[in-house]
């Protein structure tokens, strides 16, 4: 209801500005064309087949808006499902056509809002406005908005601009309406003449704050679930989540966090280098971030947990449930002044009445001066009759005074025994209020036995069950504390154990790493000595080659299979045949050398190459 209720109050200003002669009704086709265009922003099925019969050309005239309702509400509103579409595409396409029709603001001025911002305080006025047609916003709502939009600017607001415009004679008896609400923010004199960038950001986080349901918004430093590193990412927490991204332009989703009443907030303290730490604790994971002040980690984990309350609450917005709230206050304010009015007209009533009496008591007054001086002469009157009747009795009276002086005397004596006999019975009638007295007390003392008896059974019976639960929850109480100190300390020895383990793998991975340069150096001081042995290798092979005996003319040249040994000796003193025994020993030697050094390793050689063992001629 909620939704529809939101949706209705953008359509009403679509269905508006196609009323262009202000008569309450619209043509068929420009409906037409709305309802398509509705049913795409809201993805839904469009059903023209439908739309024609509820239009039928029977009646050429336009639609009202009472007559348009009920295709809204059969073939639109009831096929929207929340979620499935994005409602500021609505509400710019609602936007987009009222704004042709009735905003026009006065461009030569430096102080006019850009369309985006004129947009978005649009949509903040439908949301706070009241929930009746022609829509308009109190003034209390509007200087609700105006202060958030001004603390946003870290400015105060101008409440003499808002008086002025609060104290026209159409915004007390109907309200604000949208177009007043802009021009008021078009004159620059709520704003002060802020820059228009400063205004357009206070706007959009207002906007994205009421509208966009976001509670709060910025940076913190998040330690990751696998590496366990800290990163900063821009945060954004809603009635129902906690996304975070890697920069504020929020192109990138890096996470989102479901809330529920599962979920808890939890103050750290400083570790890992990290100071003003919390975390959000949910059933699957805990989630570590650290806030760059005291006061931001406050407002967060008051934000997160407002979202947590909402939802348990069963609410998805918090501004929906301050603006309730607000109403309520303003319908009690208003209650108030109401039985305040009555009640002074009440009084007023009384006042009038209370002179009425008075004037009457005036007329009553002398009615009874007048009345007592009748009454005066007629007591005189009495007066005299009653002197001669006087007279008359004293007469009388004496002589009744003599036969009651005889009759006396006898009366005394009768007097006597019936004050004998009174006096009797007063004492009888005294002993039987006793005896009464004591039986009703004795019958009370009983009763409140009893009753207390009952009341002694109950308590004990109710103290009984009270010390049972008692124990249980005592008992409850000492299992989670030693379940709760069992855990701390295995997390603590798992934490010790990881930390050595990673000691140890680090101090290993520096000795392989020296050893690898160690290695490497080795390795190199080989190759060049064996770079080295190579060079002598090849020197001395051609000093050898040089050394061998050339073949004088006229001898044989020897077979492939002989060897030098079966040369005869020539007579000759050749000083190239005292080097070539020599050489050939050595052939012989390096060939022995090559056998048997051929299954050695890469070791052996390199060893020989770098300590120069080389047989020299």
């Amino acid at each position: 209801m909620e939704l529809r209720a939101e949706l209705l109050k953008s359509i009403w200003y679509g269905f508006t500005a196609l009323d262009l002669e202000k008569s309450g009704k619209v043509s068929k086709s420009q409906l037409k064309v709305l309802s398509h265009n509705l049913c795409t922003v809201l993805s839904i099925p469009h059903d023209p087949v439908a739309l024609e019969e509820h239009f039928r050309d029977d009646d050429d005239g336009p639609v009202s808006s009472q007559g348009y309702m009920p295709y809204l509400t059969k073939y639109i509103l009831d096929k929207v499902e929340e979620g499935a579409f994005n409602k500021e595409n609505v509400d710019e396409l609602c936007w987009t056509l009222t704004a042709k029709k009735n905003y026009r603001p006065d461009r030569s001025t430096t102080t006019v809002l850009p369309e985006k911002d004129a947009f978005r305080l649009w949509c903040l006025f439908n949301f706070l406005s009241e929930d009746k047609y022609p829509l308009v916003m109190v003034p209390d709502e509007v200087e609700y908005l105006l202060k958030k939009v001004c603390m946003a600017m870290s400015i105060e607001l101008n409440c003499v601009e808002l008086e002025d415009f609060t104290s026209q004679d159409v915004v007390q008896r109907n309200g604000f309406s949208v177009w007043g609400f802009l021009e008021m923010m078009n004159s620059g004199k709520i704003t002060r003449g802020m820059d228009k960038d400063i205004t357009s950001m206070a706007i959009e986080e207002i906007y994205r704050e009421i509208v966009g349901d976001v509670l709060k918004e910025g940076y913190l430093w998040k330690k990751g679930q696998l590496r366990r590193n800290w990163k900063e990412r821009w945060f954004t927490l809603r009635p129902s989540s906690l996304a975070y991204y890697s920069g504020e332009d929020r192109k990138e989703c890096h996470g989102n966090i479901t809330l529920d009443g599962n979920c808890c907030v939890e103050v750290l303290p400083d570790r890992d280098g990290k100071r003003c730490m919390f975390c959000l604790k949910t059933l699957s994971k805990t989630y570590e971030m650290s806030a760059s002040d005291t006061k931001q980690r406050q407002e967060w984990t008051t934000a997160i947990q407002t979202a947590i309350r909402l939802y348990v609450e069963g609410k998805t917005s918090l501004h929906k449930d301050l603006k309730l709230k607000r109403r309520e206050q303003r319908e009690q304010r208003e209650k108030r002044r109401l039985d305040k009015e009555e009640e002074l007209q009440r009084l007023r009533a009384l006042q009038e009445e209370r002179e009425h009496k008075l004037a009457e008591l005036e007329v009553l007054r002398e009615a009874q001066k007048q009345a007592q001086v009748l009454q005066e002469q007629d007591e005189q009157k009495r007066r005299e009759q009653h002197e001669q009747l006087h007279r008359t009795l004293e007469i009388q009276l004496r002589e009744a005074e003599e036969a009651r002086a005889s009759m006396q005397a006898e009366m005394v004596l009768k007097e006597e025994e019936a004050e004998r006999q009174k006096k009797r019975i007063h004492e009888l009638e005294e002993m039987q209020k006793h005896l009464k007295e004591a039986l009703q007390l004795e019958i009370k003392a009983r009763m409140d036995e009893e009753a207390f008896r009952y009341a002694q059974t109950g308590l004990l019976a109710e103290e009984e069950e009270k010390m049972k639960a008692l124990m249980a929850l005592q008992e409850e109480q000492e299992e989670y504390i030693v379940k709760t100190q069992r855990e701390k300390q295995e997390l603590k020895q798992e934490m010790e154990t990881k930390s050595r383990a990673l000691d140890e793998a680090q101090r290993q991975l520096e000795t392989v790493r020296a050893n690898r340069y160690r290695v490497d150096q080795d390795v190199v001081a080989a190759q060049r000595k064996l770079r080295q042995a190579s060079t002598n290798v090849k020197h001395w092979n051609v000093q050898m080659n040089r050394l061998m005996r050339p073949i004088g003319p006229g001898e044989k040249r020897p077979s492939l299979g002989s060897s030098y040994s079966s040369f005869p000796m020539p007579c000759q003193r050749d000083p190239g045949l005292r080097l070539r025994p020599r050489a050939e020993g050595k052939d012989e030697e390096s060939k022995e050398n090559l056998d048997n050094g051929a299954g050695c390793g890469d070791e052996k050689r390199l060893s020989q190459a770098s300590n120069g063992e080389m047989d020299t001629p």
